[in-house]
């Protein structure tokens, strides 16, 4: 368990990290400020500071964010009419800092009850002094002013020419897509090191390779080398026909077309049953061949990407066509429970499951549902075909139908999780 505790964690961990850090670095090459960098949900452990980004770690490692200035989901605290803080100052008299949280021992300053402020263009901070209500005072606010929120993290403001918005529509767009590239790169990258951690790469078609225990294809006649070129009847040209067919006919007796030194055969077999998740599933004791050469290792981050890519966009189209189930979708407690398993697996078990995950999330977030980037991806488009953006109050008012679809879509699919994997 604790080890499959830690791998959790470091798998997540890599996967925010890479995802974040696409959105991070494009865009701070476009000019947007990136007030938090966070890794991990929830209270926040620790935060540190560097080039006006504030890193955080935070109490659960499930996911992690970026805030970029302006965004409809940056949640900016507002200073309202009435709120206590208090200013540092620098010797001109420019406010540096402002506290909203209630430790005032952060820094000796000017406590103020705020009744006006302008933290995006104008930049200045309006209050009674000391409790002083017999006059308002303003202050100005340096343009990289940091303020203090409630829970005691430090942010840089958000000034208008910094934000989401004052970035070009392509930058945007960049900014949008970045966390899916790397996500791509990744498991580009991992697929390439799982090549050579492996010592070769499996080969996407229906030759195969037979267990020696345990193997109802051994039982019925077929050898290490064959091809299976079709089962009851349904032509198998690569692994993934030859698994979906197998997988269906658990318990069921099949006939198996057989190539072997140019001549066909037909042998029957009956797929044994083993359940997963709590889906039966049929298995016959087969196993890809492998390509050992220099070049597929060195090209496998590419070809198995593309394999799995393509596995992948046709089980989202099987469940938009009319085969939608929850049991096709996998929330934190299967993805735990998958790494269990990949966890005993060793290396190579673990590096598949991250490279896995990896694409899995960069497909997902492509999905056009407000809250992914994908969504938001729709929303540039949108823009440069109304030639204005949509308002902010429009965009913030989806984003948030977007995320509550996605919240309740991972409340049932964590429940259906529960099932499969605890109560049966």
């Amino acid at each position: 368990m604790i080890t499959t505790i830690i791998v959790f964690i470091i798998v997540f961990g890599i996967l925010v990290i890479f995802h974040e850090f696409g959105h991070y670095i494009t865009a701070k090459r476009s000019g947007i400020l990136v007030r938090e960098f966070s890794v991990g949900m929830g209270p926040k452990v620790f935060y540190y500071r560097k080039n006006s980004t504030t890193f955080t770690l935070r109490l659960l490692p499930l996911g992690g964010y970026v805030r970029m200035a302006g965004e409809a989901d940056d949640g900016e605290d507002e200073l309202k009419p009435g709120t206590p803080v208090t200013l540092q100052l620098n010797d001109s008299g420019v406010v540096t800092s402002i506290n909203t949280s209630n430790k005032h021992s952060l820094f000796q300053g000017i406590p103020l009850t705020i009744t006006d402020t302008n933290l995006d263009d104008n930049l200045y901070v309006k209050g009674y002094e000391n409790g002083d209500e017999s006059q308002v005072k303003s202050y100005p606010v340096d343009h990289d002013a940091t303020i203090i929120e409630k829970d005691g993290t430090e942010l840089q403001i958000a000034p208008r020419d910094v934000q989401f918005q004052s970035a070009s529509l392509p930058n945007r767009m960049l900014t949008n897509v970045a966390g899916v590239f790397n996500n791509l790169l990744l498991a580009i990258l991992v697929y390439t090191i799982l090549g050579f951690v492996q010592g070769g790469v499996a080969s996407n078609t229906n030759k195969v390779n037979v267990m020696p225990t345990d193997s109802v294809a051994r039982t019925a006649g077929v050898k290490s080398g064959d091809r299976i070129v079709e089962v009851d009847g349904h032509k198998t040209t690569d692994w993934q026909d030859l698994t979906v067919q197998i997988r269906s006919k658990a318990d069921k007796q099949i006939s198996v077309k057989v190539q072997r030194d140019g001549q066909d055969k037909v042998l029957t077999m009956k797929p044994k049953a083993q359940t997963s998740g709590g889906q039966k599933t049929g298995f016959i004791g087969i196993t890809q061949t492998m390509d050992t050469s220099f070049k597929a290792k060195i090209l496998s981050g590419f070809t198995t990407t593309w394999t799995v890519a393509k596995q992948l966009f046709g089980a989202l189209w099987s469940m938009v066509s009319g085969h939608f189930s929850l049991n096709n979708l996998g929330g934190p407690v299967a993805i735990f429970a998958t790494t269990s398993q990949a966890a005993k697996m060793g290396l190579s078990g673990v590096l598949n499951f991250l490279a896995f995950l990896s694409l899995n999330l960069a497909i997902i977030n492509l999905i056009p549902i407000p809250g992914l980037d994908g969504g938001k991806l729709i929303l540039n488009i949108l823009e440069a075909i109304r030639r204005k953006p949509v308002s902010q109050t429009t965009e913030t008012v989806i984003t948030l139908i977007g995320f509550a679809f996605l919240m309740l879509l991972m409340i049932l699919v964590t429940w259906n999780d529960i099932e499969r994997y605890f109560l049966h």
